[in-house]
């Protein structure tokens, strides 16, 4: 699933394509998203202002106040293209533009999911109002973390991947940053020394800086908006990597399964 790195790089190649241009009409293609697709006549006309992120989610600012808020999902990515072009394999929605030029959605699992809600709305949306900080914001601080951890029953690598606690941390940056400072996934997030909190706060920063310069990680169909893949993915020390050995230590990487999710990890280094 792409994560905060991934959906940063696609809003950073969107706005040189987008931002400025208006929208002449969208439609989709009839295969249904996760949720209802919203009323595309809405978008008609209006002027593209900017693209934002929040968490995991690209807002593309439309003139009137209103943002087409979008979930990647699984597999979804965007493409600019022209607008004589055939439709893109797996395309669901196409918004056309005024440079000749066209918007498109791509989604092979059909996961992801798009609403156009007012700018005034988002804070309270079911989707936003829970959030916590952004990971690379100042609002995120080594405090914070250590005050969400505080007591809690959970493993480390579920609190982090909490957006009540940080936004946009899934599965991967979990696990490399965790690997980074050097705490075991599974270890109760209570039990986790302050010092050692301080150092996976830094980990998480790094790692998806680290991961953003990149292009995020190409898993299975991750792409920027100009097709390119991500290359994050060959600087993985851990994710994927059960049974070869720790780039530092030598022994073996193992997995095990944390909430449903595969969890990649040194027992030496991540005692």
């Amino acid at each position: 699933m792409p994560e905060l790195p991934e959906v940063e790089v696609t809003r950073r190649g969107l706005i040189s394509h987008v931002v400025g241009r208006r929208v002449l009409h969208t439609l989709d293609h009839g295969r249904a998203l996760r949720h209802p697709y919203p009323e595309w006549w809405e978008l008609k006309g209006r002027r593209i202002l900017d693209v934002q992120r929040r968490a995991k989610y690209l807002l593309i600012c439309l003139d009137g106040g209103k943002r087409l808020v979008c979930h990647l999902g699984m597999t979804g990515h965007f493409r600019c293209l022209a607008s004589g072009e055939d439709a893109a394999p797996h395309e669901q929605v196409c918004m056309h533009l005024d440079d000749a030029r066209s918007l498109r959605y791509c989604d092979v699992r059909r996961f992801g999911y798009m609403a156009l809600i007012s700018e005034f709305e988002l804070a309270d949306h079911p989707w936003f109002s829970h959030l916590g900080p952004e990971p690379l914001s100042e609002e995120f601080t080594a405090s914070w973390l250590i005050r969400c951890s505080w007591r809690r029953r959970c493993p480390i690598k579920h609190l982090v991947m909490d957006a009540r606690v940080v936004v946009g941390v899934g599965n991967i940056y979990a696990s490399e940053a965790l690997f980074r400072s050097g705490i075991h996934p599974a270890r109760r997030a209570g039990d986790v020394a302050a010092g050692d909190l301080i150092r996976l706060h830094a980990a998480l920063r790094e790692v998806l800086e680290e991961a953003t310069r990149a292009g995020g990680s190409t898993i299975r169909d991750f792409m920027s908006s100009d097709g390119r893949p991500g290359y994050f993915s060959h600087a993985f020390q851990v994710y994927g990597r059960e049974g070869e050995a720790c780039l530092r230590c030598g022994e073996a990487i193992q997995r095990i399964v944390l909430h449903g999710r595969s969890t990649f990890f040194c027992a030496s280094c991540q005692g």
